[in-house]
């Protein structure tokens, strides 16, 4: 309960997806429900606060799938750049991670300059800013 409790207390911003990643967003948590409860909760719970777009009103610097983004952990400094791709093309030594991942989760609808709590592995969370968002699939 108390890292539930904290999932909570976490500073969460305003995120926007569009209709189809939405849809494939879904599917997918739907999909590992009873394989791995807590991550398609994670996932629904980003999901379910999001503004829905059509896909071509997504603005540009909102991170969506296929977009390439850039940016810090300000825990430690660190800037990343990583394109955000579905599962199946994830590979994170060439800079692709997945959006099902739990840091993909955290990054998705998250627009330049926004910056989100989001727990890592470890247990603690970290504080992601967003830099730049170049790039992403759209219907």
């Amino acid at each position: 309960m108390a890292a539930e409790r904290a999932k909570r207390e976490l500073y969460r911003p305003e995120i926007h997806i569009g209709e189809s990643d939405y849809d494939l967003i879904a599917a997918f948590a739907l999909r590992i429900e009873r394989s791995d409860p807590e991550l398609s909760r994670t996932i629904f719970d980003e999901i379910d606060r999001a503004q829905i777009h059509a896909d071509k009103d997504l603005p540009a610097h909102v991170v969506a799938i296929g977009s390439e983004v850039e940016f810090v952990d300000e825990r430690n400094g660190e800037v990343r750049r990583m394109t955000l791709v579905l599962p199946g093309e994830a590979e994170v030594e060439a800079g692709r991670i997945s959006v099902m991942s739990p840091m993909g989760v955290g990054l998705i609808g998250l627009s330049e300059g926004q910056s989100i709590d989001w727990p890592y592995p470890d247990g603690r969370p970290r504080t992601l800013r967003i830099g730049s968002v170049r790039g992403s699939r759209r219907g």
